[in-house]
C-alpha cells in the first residue's frame, strides 16, 4: 500500500466556481488518460462519494469511486456493455450496497 500525498494546504477551498473548476478539471485529465469517448456525470460521481461517505466512513468515497471506475473499465471491455452502461451498473451496485449497510 503507497502513502498518499498530504493535503495541500494551498487547494482552494469549495465555492462558486467549483462547479466549473471541476468539469474543467475532468475535462483535462479524460485527455490525459486517453478518455475520450465518455460523457462524464460529475454530479453522480459526487453524489455516490456522498453516499460511501455518509454511510460507511468519509474516507470510502474517494475507494468507492475508484472501484466503481475500475470495476467500470473492466466491464466495457465487453464490446456488448457500453461505457455509460458500465458506469451506470457499477455505480448503481455500490450505492445499493452502501446504503444497505448504512440501515
Amino acid at each position: 500500500m503507497t502513502v498518499p500525498d498530504a493535503p495541500n494546504p494551498d487547494a482552494p477551498t469549495p465555492d462558486a466556481d467549483t462547479p466549473a473548476l471541476l468539469t474543467d478539471w475532468s475535462a483535462r485529465l479524460s485527455a490525459e488518460l486517453g478518455i475520450v469517448d465518455l460523457e462524464v456525470d460529475i454530479d453522480a460521481i459526487l453524489g455516490l462519494a456522498g453516499v460511501a461517505a455518509h454511510a460507511i466512513v468519509r474516507p470510502a468515497a474517494p475507494l468507492t469511486t475508484f472501484l466503481v471506475g475500475y470495476a467500470a473499465g473492466v466491464a466495457s471491455a465487453d464490446p456488448s456493455v457500453s461505457p455509460e452502461e458500465a458506469v451506470r451498473r457499477a455505480g448503481d451496485a455500490a450505492r445499493a450496497l452502501a446504503r444497505a449497510a448504512d440501515r
